[in-house]
């Protein structure tokens, strides 16, 4: 595992963004304040996006020569010890790739999710036999114990959903009629994924809608599947983390946080809010689904 992404994805770039303001209101470019430790450019640039775990000392170190009062320079060191903190997901290795292992510390820190999907039951929706049927058909190639362990930290990563502490985060899902109807090879497994997504509808924290063919093309169909990730307030001066759209593809992902971005992106979620199914009509679509096929 690189060193980019071990550690723990939120404080890394909360930390970052606070040392950019506090080296920016202390009037220090990037150059003095590489060479006040006496460390390269690129290693406080690096810090600053949140790219790396930062060491105690070095904060410490940054918030000295930026002259920061002691209250904050405790924030700072209590955000450094938190980025060195590894996630449950490290502990699969490089079965989780880099661009994803983002993303699940970035889930996992999150206060609201809100997915839309147009061809498959998100992760976190997923039962074990629908996720092993799509790694199977993803991975062909692999060993069944590879594939094995992509289930189970998708199974892992469901936890989010009913844990105490941290506070669960609130999943909003809206899916295309589509998704529903898109069966498995597996009958009864599929029955089995439409019977779990009304347990999980059930959830306090989950909201899940479907998108039915009679409401026309959405926003939604120039972007395809998205999360939008909402964070919790930071404590301190430290400013919160973003809302982010993430978007992925077979190869890699996308992470869109500027402004305009999430803006353009929130458009797109109130316009699918606007024509889904509320939760009631919802039920009575997978429940007719189901009897089909029975």
């Amino acid at each position: 595992m690189t060193e980019e992404t071990s550690g723990s994805t939120v404080p890394r770039r909360q930390l970052g963004r606070l040392l950019t303001q506090l080296r920016e209101d202390a009037s220090v470019s990037l150059d003095s304040a590489a060479e006040g430790l006496d460390c390269s450019r690129q290693k406080v640039w690096r810090i600053e996006k949140g790219l790396v775990p930062v060491r105690v000392v070095d904060a410490r170190a940054m918030c000295a020569m930026y002259r920061v009062p002691e209250e904050m320079t405790s924030i700072v060191a209590g955000l450094a010890r938190e980025t060195r903190a590894k996630g449950w997901w490290h502990s699969y290795g490089d079965v989780v790739p880099s661009w994803f292992s983002l993303y699940v510390g970035l889930e996992s820190s999150a206060s609201t999710l809100r997915q839309y999907d147009s061809e498959l039951i998100p992760g976190l929706l997923q039962t074990r036999e629908y996720a092993a049927e799509l790694f199977r058909r993803k991975n062909p190639t692999m060993s069944p114990a590879e594939r094995e362990k992509l289930v189970e930290v998708r199974m892992q990563r469901q936890h989010v959903l009913t844990r105490r502490l941290p506070s669960a985060p609130t999943l909003k899902v809206v899916l295309s009629e589509a998704v529903l109807r898109r069966t498995l090879p597996d009958r009864q497994a599929m029955a089995g994924q439409l019977r779990h997504l009304l347990d999980m509808a059930t959830l306090p924290n989950v909201s899940l809608r479907v998108l039915p063919f009679t409401a026309g093309p959405p926003l939604a169909s120039e972007t395809g599947t998205f999360v939008l990730l909402d964070f919790p307030q930071a404590f301190g001066r430290a400013s919160t983390e973003p809302t982010t759209v993430y978007l992925e593809n077979i190869t890699g992902a996308l992470y869109l946080d500027k402004p305009a971005e999430v803006a353009a992106y929130d458009r797109v979620w109130a316009d699918l809010e606007t024509l889904a199914a509320d939760e009631a009509a919802t039920e009575k679509i997978i429940r007719a689904i189901i009897e089909e096929r029975a």
